[in-house]
């Protein structure tokens, strides 16, 4: 019997990409896994058959000699690996099918059928969770970075154990709930064939062993609840969408488990006279008709201190000035250059004018234009 074209095993085409090779591999394996389908020869052939095409195509070398050549490229047996054990294919193609979450550990707890070692080697512990805090800051400490010190409630190591969870040293022993493995199997039976459910074992938490005398600090828990003061150092520039995460700094896990991660997130206090815009900050100047009109250095807040600036004459309402280097950091940005102050003008109209006022008003709108033309607004035109 002929072999089938390798892409047509996996339903790709000839200029498929290698995650869409490895996706479209991973949907037919899972279709024929040997699990979901026990006693199927038909099913492990498929199986088989799929994981050859796939050891083919994900390699760059072997994909061009097959587009080239077809299966001659890997002589009489077509398929250079020639699969025909199931072990040997969860053995050979581990980034598929190996830990760290990959489908197969998510669908049947790691793998059943791996190799002849049995089983998955269990760490210590259980892992402890993360902590999240959220920081208020304002927008100085932003701008220069800051350490704030917290005080919060969490797991920590055990002192009188050293997180072991046993008294005075004693040993652990295999687990009789899961002898060891960690995991308690129910197998059902179905007109759709056999499914396994697959959990961690409730006794030992997934571990694979209990503790033989618990410690009495922590009840065999190797953790206990404790008020830590935590200094953060947060960096310069930071803002309400970023979040820092310091490792090892959470809930720390059951019986020598590694601890979590703290979790940081940032909160912006609103501030008096500026509103950020990224790395630029924005300020509203307020000036007179006359400071408009004949220019002038004012003085205005900066988030280091005060600062002058100079107001040209004739200057416009809505004009915008640029304070080149006043505003706040990149936090990505190595070289830590910061953004801009952008002072917007606004011009002051004042609600009340006495009877001299006016008519001093009333001769400035009335002035020409500059063609000599009388001009309804005349003189203030050319300032709004």
């Amino acid at each position: 019997m002929s072999k089938r074209d390798y892409y047509e095993v996996l339903g790709v085409s000839k200029t498929a990409s290698k995650d869409e090779i490895k996706s479209a591999y991973r949907k037919i394996a899972m279709k024929y896994h040997p699990d979901r389908n026990p006693d199927n020869k038909e099913a492990e052939d498929k199986f088989k058959e799929a994981a050859e095409a796939y050891e083919v195509l994900s390699d760059d070398d072997k994909r061009a000699k097959y587009d080239r050549y077809g299966h001659q490229a890997f002589g009489p047996g077509g398929g250079q690996q020639g699969f025909t054990d199931i072990n040997d294919i969860f053995s050979h193609f581990s980034d598929v099918f190996g830990g760290g979450g990959s489908i197969f550990d998510d669908f049947f707890g790691g793998g059943g059928r791996r190799g002849s070692g049995g089983g998955r080697k269990r760490s210590t512990g259980t892992p402890g969770s993360d902590l999240r805090v959220n920081l208020k800051l304002k927008l100085e400490e932003i701008a220069n970075g800051t350490t704030k010190t917290i005080k919060i409630n969490k797991f920590v190591k055990c002192d009188s154990c050293t997180g072991s969870g046993s008294q005075g040293g004693s040993s652990k022993k295999t687990c009789p709930s899961c002898n060891g493995s960690g995991e308690i199997r129910n197998v059902s039976r179905s007109v759709f064939g056999q499914f396994v459910n697959i959990q961690p074992c409730a006794n030992c938490n997934g571990e694979g062993s209990v503790i033989d005398k618990p410690c009495r600090k922590c009840h065999g828990d190797g953790r206990v609840k404790a008020e830590v003061t935590e200094t953060i150092e947060v960096p310069a520039g930071v803002s309400d969408e970023m979040q820092l995460s310091l490792r090892g700094r959470g809930n720390a896990g059951l019986r020598g488990g590694h601890s979590g991660d703290l979790l940081v997130g940032f909160q912006e206090i609103e501030h008096e006279h500026f509103k950020r815009q990224g790395s630029d900050i924005i300020y509203q100047l307020y000036i007179s008709f006359p400071q408009a009109v004949f220019g002038d250095e004012v003085e205005i807040p900066t988030l280091n201190g005060k600062a002058k600036l100079t107001i040209d004459s004739g200057t416009l309402a809505g004009k915008v000035l640029r304070m080149a280097g006043k505003g706040l950091p990149n936090v990505n940005d190595r070289s830590q250059r910061r953004g801009d102050q952008l002072v917007q003008v606004n011009i002051i109209v004042p609600k009340k004018v006495n009877s001299r006022e006016k008519e001093l008003l009333k001769e400035l709108s009335s002035q020409p234009n500059i063609s000599g033309e009388a001009d309804e607004g005349g003189f203030f035109k050319k300032f709004f």
